[in-house]
């Protein structure tokens, strides 16, 4: 079965940095994108990146410059680096497992999420 499991998340003061992990298991790896996805209470689910299974990368507008994505295949792990955090970053972010679809992505399965909190 698809496991996801994100770590990383914790208490950070705006201007600080974290860096996420997702340890994945049960589907060939390298063969799907990776997003990492977000969501504050009470809102929706914020895609924040992607990185294809060819290595391309896409961010959301409002981490651009800020947040970095990487996928490490033979360690089956995605991870994002969280750099000159705001206030407006604090959330819960999941990793996502993913194909394309249309014109975007379509995210197939989830992790348990971990918090990051920004204050």
């Amino acid at each position: 079965d698809v496991q996801l499991v994100e770590s990383g998340g914790g208490l950070v003061q705006p201007g600080g940095s974290l860096r996420l992990s997702c340890a994945a298991s049960g589907f060939t790896f390298s063969s799907y994108y990776m997003n990492w996805v977000r969501q504050a209470p009470g809102k929706d689910r914020e895609g924040v990146a992607v990185v294809e299974s060819d290595g391309t990368i896409s961010y959301d507008d409002s981490v651009k410059g800020r947040f970095s994505i990487s996928r490490d295949n033979a360690k089956n792990t995605l991870y994002l680096q969280l750099n000159t955090l705001k206030t407006e970053d604090t959330a819960m972010y999941y990793c996502a497992k993913a194909l394309p679809a249309g014109s975007g992505y379509e995210w197939s399965d989830w992790g348990q999420g971990t918090q990051v909190t920004v204050s």
